[in-house]
């Protein structure tokens, strides 16, 4: 792993960053239009590192990262997570989370009832608002009760979660199987 740091890069959607720390990713932040607000993202989260250009396992991230956002179907489940910080429970969220595949979908309720946890619908969704690094924790595939789109905190809110589920085609986990994809 390299030197703790971040790292500003820019993709199809607009500029992304990554935070890293000697066990893994830290923070990772979508595309918004502006370089500097991704910056003050990541140092907000990390205010002692340093900006770095990435290497190994980091910098593997930045290019799947730009191949996702070019309309490549990636795997982020690989990926090495820091999660120091983050309570058992949200631990226990990310990590079913990170198994729903490209495409996948499913609902609060039924990812929090797999996880041993049927009534903490309300906590998984500010689970979701808190998520240190989506897409690669993918809470854009976590939808409301019967499959209608729920909120999403990211830069452009729902439109973006729209466009990065139109963009995998994904399908409702409620959806007929003559039903190709959610109308966006």
């Amino acid at each position: 792993m390299s030197v703790p740091g971040h790292h500003v890069f820019e993709t199809a959607y607009g500029f992304c960053g990554a935070g890293w720390s000697d066990a893994g990713l830290v923070r990772f932040v979508l595309p918004t239009p502006e370089p500097d607000a991704v910056e003050q993202q990541l140092k907000a989260r990390l205010p002692d590192a340093a900006t770095s250009t990435p290497s190994g396992a980091m910098a593997g991230l930045v290019a799947a990262t730009q191949r996702y956002f070019a309309g490549s179907e990636e795997d982020f489940s690989g990926f090495t997570l820091d999660l120091s910080g983050i309570s058992p429970f949200h631990r226990t969220l990310y990590t079913a989370m990170r198994r729903l595949a490209y495409g996948e979908t499913t609902t609060y309720g039924a990812l929090c009832e797999s996880v041993g946890f049927p009534r903490a619908t309300r906590e998984t969704g500010a689970a979701m608002g808190r998520n240190p690094m989506p897409l690669i924790i993918p809470c854009h595939r976590v939808l409301a009760a019967g499959g209608k789109i729920g909120g999403f905190s990211a830069h452009g809110g729902i439109a973006t979660k729209q466009k990065m589920l139109a963009m995998e085609n994904a399908r409702s986990p409620n959806a007929e199987p003559a039903q190709a994809s959610f109308s966006f």
